[in-house]
């Protein structure tokens, strides 16, 4: 299994837990752009993201989406409408191949029926998401166009971020051990290049921080210029992670 997000739902399962949890539902792969959730639908069922990433969004007036967040590996998917019965208040995507574990709504009630210290662990984990949604909406007051999208690449960064050196991706060592390729989550000591795993078009990126197309692509400019990031085709390299932070408070 692909390593999971610290923190995340599955992360925080027990090996007894997963097992309960893993005998109520079934494993599904998923492609690249295949929708989980629509917005607006009824709940059925929630899911574990086990392996790749997802998106999830609204859709705008104006056609496009906003971006409000972006899962991981151990992400749990769908709880609140299967919660409270209310309909699904976002639509969740793939950003690349993914496998999940599907279970129906009843059965992950049945669940936490069953295990009331996961019951708080979701109410923990439901506190941290409102609370991180209480930062983003003061961001838009406190900072502009340059300021917000610097503030998500320092989180995709944190996240999705390997070690790499110019030519190509280093390798992580481990201590005493054989190297490995490099992975999300690895130290990333001052000073050394981080390359985000994660590709988001400019219009995702613009849907995140509440931009038009237009002023992301001026900010990754104007952060180009500063020489604090590097921008390819499909890739972001971020070369001053300090600096990204600096100006993103």
């Amino acid at each position: 299994m692909t390593a999971l997000e610290p923190g995340s739902f599955y992360a925080e399962l027990t090996p007894e837990e997963r097992r309960d949890l893993e005998s109520r539902g079934r494993y599904r792969d998923l492609e690249r752009g295949e929708v989980l959730f629509r917005e607006g639908e009824e709940s059925t069922w929630v899911a574990v993201l086990l392996t790749g990433r997802v998106k999830a969004y609204s859709d705008r007036l104006d056609g496009g989406e906003a971006l409000l967040d972006v899962r991981g590996p151990g992400a749990l998917l769908g709880e609140v409408a299967a919660i409270d019965g209310l309909p699904r208040s976002a639509t969740v995507a793939t950003l690349e191949p993914a496998r999940l574990l599907a279970i129906t709504a009843e059965e992950f009630m049945s669940f936490l029926g069953a295990h009331g210290r996961v019951s708080v662990l979701i109410m923990k984990m439901l506190c941290r998401r409102w609370r991180e949604a209480d930062r983003r909406r003061l961001e838009f007051g406190m900072f502009d166009a340059t300021g917000r999208v610097a503030q998500r690449l320092v989180e995709l960064a944190e996240r999705f971020g390997v070690p790499y050196e110019q030519g190509g991706g280093r390798a992580a060592t481990r201590p005493n051990g054989p190297t490995r390729p490099p992975r999300p989550g690895d130290a990333k000591p001052d000073g050394t290049s981080v390359r985000i795993t994660l590709h988001l078009t400019q219009e995702e990126l613009a849907g995140w921080v509440g931009a038009s197309r237009e002023a992301v692509s001026k900010a990754l400019g104007t952060l180009r210029r500063h020489g604090w990031i590097e921008t390819g085709r499909r890739r972001v390299i971020v070369h001053d992670l300090q600096a990204l932070r600096r100006h993103a408070r």
